[in-house]
């Protein structure tokens, strides 16, 4: 069947053999562990983790890619390797596909468009998978990993659950159709919530002291966070740990943002 890429759906259908198999090497599959694709559109990346002996549940929002999947991976679909959802991932209960905290990992090539939503899904809320790799806008990649030394709301919010690496630079050209920029091959692993179990810290509540850390660029850190903690406080914060006056959010490291909010 004639199979286009949809434009409101920000498809751009990876073709590139070198790009599959650098995804493939990131992921660090085992045999007979499972696999969450997000979007397998016409079910390259799919045939490529199937490959490796993997169980692959696949939610597909597009209709039209139905039959086509179904139609490729019948095997793979009556062994039950293979399972497919007609689903929005992101309004969707992760554990009505079976999948339990920790126990999955993430695979795919996703919208550009729903990137910093299914990071804040994932990421924030059970069930986890242990870890992820994604294709991304290369910027959002070096955003995430703060390639230029200088962190983000982004790149905070990944950290505190996992560690991103940029694993490969992936050329516009490896898409049809080729996307107006570079991507990037993302790898979060280690992906928990345990830094705030640890810390009895509240996720919600420590990223409305982010936002507000980063609320207003020019300013210190300081002033910003006297929105969401009291003055004197964090007078205290910034002497007890030796933090410079005008220190800015985005010359802040992870642990130092949850230094602050332990005792915020």
């Amino acid at each position: 069947m004639g199979f286009y890429a949809k434009k409101s759906l920000g498809q751009h259908f990876l073709h590139s053999p070198s790009a599959l198999a650098k995804i493939i090497e990131a992921a660090t599959l085992k045999k007979e562990e499972v696999v969450l694709e997000i979007g397998p559109g016409t079910g390259i990346l799919t045939k490529a983790l199937l490959d490796t002996g993997v169980k692959v549940i696949a939610v597909e929002k597009d209709d039209r890619a139905h039959e086509l999947l179904r139609q490729r991976f019948a095997t793979e679909i009556a062994s039950g390797s293979f399972i497919l959802h007609s689903a929005d991932i992101l309004e969707t209960d992760r554990s009505a596909f079976g999948l339990k905290d920790g126990e999955y990992a993430v695979v795919a090539n996703i919208p550009y468009y729903i990137t910093g939503a299914i990071l804040e899904s994932f990421l924030e809320h059970e069930p986890r998978p242990n870890r992820m790799v994604l294709l991304v806008q290369k910027e959002v990649a070096d955003r995430i990993v703060a390639a230029d030394g200088k962190e983000s709301i982004l790149s905070i919010s990944v950290k505190a659950f996992g560690t991103p690496r940029s694993v490969a630079k992936v050329p516009r050209g490896a898409f049809v159709p080729p996307p107006n920029v570079d991507s990037a091959i993302l790898a979060i692993s280690d992906i928990s919530d345990a830094r705030f179990r640890v810390k009895g810290l509240k996720i919600r509540a420590f990223f409305d002291m982010v936002k507000a850390g980063f609320a207003h660029k020019r300013k210190y850190l300081k002033k910003n966070l006297e929105t969401v903690s009291d003055k004197a406080e964090l007078d205290s914060i910034w002497q007890m740990n030796g933090l410079d006056e005008k220190i800015r959010a985005e010359d802040l490291g992870l642990e130092d943002w949850f230094k602050i909010a332990s005792r915020s």
